[in-house]
């Protein structure tokens, strides 16, 4: 079974398109949450992700959105949440609200969680990564800190593919991962998209401008 892995979209339909476009052939999708948040397309993205039923776990921007505890988001942050609100259905927001903090797929082999099984909120770096944050699953999937990385250990493989909407390792691609159970292999993937349309776009919205010019960085 290969899976492709997503994880913090954060609102960027291009991003999302682009990865899409790229992704080689798989047997589903799964995602670490954050759908929503910071870039002006949440509606787009809920649809991208409910169209082709990819299970999903609730990541912190999307708790904010539909109506859950705080973050203590920075101005950025809390002005994607605001327009988040304001432009999601009834329907789209309760989505959001069912979803998970963490799931177990492909018969049990895979869990899904946003940042730390033991914390949905916490940021889980890959200098932290360790087979200490395995449970009975073979590979755990994390997401938050729109940093890619894999570690593989005896007990199973910890992995986070990185940020689909707004990479923040340094590299301004868009990220996500092909996971193959079978070969127990975790391939990295970017591939580029036109961060000037959303650089755009975020203007148009009226959102903070240095939520686009930062996807130039990959910061």
């Amino acid at each position: 079974m290969r899976l492709g892995v997503l994880s913090d979209v954060h609102a960027n339909r291009v991003a999302l398109e682009a990865v899409l476009r790229d992704m080689p052939p798989v047997d589903g999708l799964v995602c670490a949450g954050d759908v929503v948040g910071y870039n002006p397309w949440p509606a787009e993205c809920v649809v991208a992700l409910r169209e082709r039923a990819v299970p999903t776990v609730m990541g912190n921007h999307d708790r904010a959105v539909a109506g859950g505890t705080s973050f203590g988001f920075n101005s950025m942050a809390g002005a994607g949440v605001e327009y988040a609100r304001a432009e999601l259905s009834a329907d789209a927001v309760e989505w959001l609200a069912s979803l998970p903090d963490d799931r177990v797929v492909a018969d049990g082999r895979v869990k899904l969680v946003h940042g730390h099984p033991a914390d949905p909120d916490r940021y889980t770096y890959p200098e932290q990564f360790g087979p200490d944050l395995l449970g009975d699953e073979d590979v755990l999937v994390l997401g938050h800190t729109h940093v890619q990385a894999v570690r593989r250990f005896d007990e199973g493989v910890v992995m986070n593919p990185g940020s689909v909407g707004q990479p923040r390792d340094g590299d301004p691609r868009a990220a996500y991962a092909v996971l193959d159970l079978d070969a127990m292999t975790v391939e990295k993937r970017r591939v580029e998209y036109d961060v000037k349309r959303v650089v755009e776009a975020v203007e148009a919205a009226g959102l903070p401008e240095r939520i686009g010019t930062r996807l130039y960085e990959g910061r």
